[in-house]
């Protein structure tokens, strides 16, 4: 019998659809590389055809947008929102619009060209995690936006168009619904119980152990109950922590091993298939005159996470129509199936 499981987090409903069940082995793909001409912008020698980085680690001193980095950051080339202007809020009828301001940035994360996630050292990983976090900091500090959302785009299938291994960070003058929607749905069972529900969450997956995926000293990876996707993965800090910024040089130590660990556990068990993280923390509560703070309570009810998700599946008719996701595997199998799978990290 197919199971219908609802979301906490997001309220969303899923089937887990039983009677058409595979087994996790049954997810196994080749991922297809993008295409990409014989010149790489990202790689070392090419810093002129990007635009001027943000910034870049440099193990010895050398000239700006020059050879020897072994992190860069730049704006995006070809933007989905620009820094430069004014928001330029405007009625239009019943409609709303205004300027298209915003940041978007490009991690290159390393200067090897052939070179993923899963392999980087410690160290690297460690680096890019707190490039996110040191980038996510500087622009809170411009009131014009609300909120900034790092991810990840790897391989063809979930949109990375460029080879080298790179993640992005987009700041926008408004706070996205699905993010808003967690907002409310937190502080409402803050609300009501007075404790956090992702806080929650963990100590009972913890508890149940049967949608874990790996425990370490500061971060947790679980499989949600209700997982939209097959081998949908969340990482969370095990302390509370509403903001990606607020997280300590020993806690990112903690999470590049876990994501690290991951998602070598996905290509290992998997075959490398395409996937998306993401990752969610509080908006910016720059105070406005004349409008209330909107997420008064957030320090106690919101819960930084990272959400990794392979596609393995296609999003067909019935999930656009319905907001329901079909998700051919329990999440308690395919949790077991990664726990199983040995990697050294």
């Amino acid at each position: 019998m197919p199971e219908l499981r609802r979301d906490p987090l997001s309220h969303r409903w899923v089937i887990i659809a039983t009677e058409r069940a595979m087994r996790p082995s049954d997810f196994r793909v080749e991922n297809p590389k993008p295409i990409e001409g014989n010149i790489c912008p990202f790689c070392p020698g090419n810093e002129h055809l990007t635009p001027p980085e943000i910034l870049a680690i440099r193990p010895a001193p050398a000239e700006r947008n020059k050879p020897g980095w072994t992190l860069r950051v730049i704006p995006n080339k070809y933007p989905a929102l620009r820094i430069e202007g004014e928001l330029g809020r405007k009625g239009y009828g019943i409609y709303d619009k205004m300027n298209g301001i915003g940041a978007h940035e490009v991690i290159i994360e390393t200067s090897t060209h052939k070179q993923e996630l899963p392999d980087y050292s410690q160290t690297q990983t460690e680096m890019i995690l707190r490039a996110y976090r040191d980038r996510l900091a500087d622009l809170k500090n411009d009131q014009r936006f609300k909120y900034m959302l790092a991810f990840k785009n790897h391989g063809a299938r979930a949109g990375a168009t460029l080879e080298h291994s790179h993640s992005q960070l987009i700041a926008m003058p408004v706070t996205p619904k699905r993010v808003a929607e967690e907002l409310d749905y937190c502080r409402e069972y803050y609300g009501y119980k007075d404790r956090c529900l992702l806080c929650d969450i963990i100590s009972q997956e913890q508890l149940l152990e049967e949608r874990l995926v790996l425990v370490e000293e500061n971060m947790v990876a679980i499989m949600p109950y209700a997982s939209r996707f097959p081998f949908e993965v969340h990482i969370l800090p095990r302390r509370h922590m509403h903001d990606y910024c607020k997280i300590s040089d020993r806690e990112i130590s903690s999470l590049a091993y876990v994501l690290k660990s991951v998602l070598k556990k996905i290509r290992q068990a998997l075959g490398d298939p395409s996937y998306n993280y993401i990752l969610h923390t509080s908006p910016v509560t720059h105070p406005r005159p004349g409008h209330p703070e909107q997420w008064g309570t957030i320090e106690m009810d919101y819960h930084w996470h990272i959400e990794i998700i392979p596609r393995l599946t296609r999003i067909a008719g019935f999930e656009w129509g319905t907001g329901f996701y079909i998700n051919p595997v329990t999440p308690e199998n395919a949790a077991k199936f990664l726990r199983d799978e040995n990697v050294d990290v």
